[in-house]
C-alpha cells in the first residue's frame, strides 16, 4: 500500500493488486483503512460494495495482469474510489440482464451506491471511479 499525500488535505491511499477476482479482499481492506483513518465509519459497508464491483468489473475485463486500487478525497464532502486498468474498453450499463441473470450488474450497484460515478479515458487505459458523500467529523460534531 502507499500512501501520497496531497498538496492539501487528507493523503490518499492506492495499492497495485493482481487482475483477480481475489483481489476484491485486498481493495476492501484498503478502504477500510482509509475510512478509518478519516473518521468514516458509517461509509465502510457502501464503500466495500463499490470497491469489489470495480474491482470485479477490472478482473474480468481488463487485459494487463494488474490493476491499482485508489481511494482519496478530492473534497471534505467526498470520498472517490477508483480502479485503473490498462484496457480503454468502455465499461456499458446492462439494463437487460434479465432476471435470471447473476452478473452484469455492477454498475447499476455503484450507481444506487454512490452520488456519482464514471471514468477517465487515458493514453495507457481508463479509471472507473465511484464517490460517496461524506461528513467529516469536525462538522459532526458542530452540529
Amino acid at each position: 500500500m502507499t500512501t501520497k499525500p496531497p498538496s492539501v488535505g487528507h493523503p490518499g491511499y492506492a495499492q497495485t493488486l493482481p487482475r483477480a477476482p481475489e483481489s476484491a479482499v485486498i481493495a476492501r481492506r484498503l478502504v477500510r483503512t482509509a475510512l478509518g483513518a478519516w473518521g468514516l465509519h458509517s461509509l465502510i459497508d457502501d464503500a466495500t460494495l463499490v470497491v469489489t464491483e470495480l474491482v470485479s468489473n477490472a478482473a474480468r475485463h481488463a487485459r494487463r495482469p494488474s490493476i491499482r486500487v485508489v481511494v482519496s478525497r478530492p473534497s471534505e464532502g467526498a470520498v472517490r474510489l477508483g480502479v485503473l486498468d490498462r484496457s480503454r474498453v468502455v465499461p456499458v450499463v446492462r439494463v437487460d440482464s434479465g432476471g435470471d441473470c447473476l452478473d452484469g450488474r455492477g454498475l447499476l450497484l455503484i450507481d444506487a451506491l454512490t452520488r456519482s460515478w464514471g471514468m477517465e479515458i487515458h493514453r495507457w487505459g481508463k479509471q472507473v471511479w465511484g464517490e460517496l458523500a461524506c461528513e467529516s467529523p469536525e462538522a459532526r460534531h458542530e452540529r
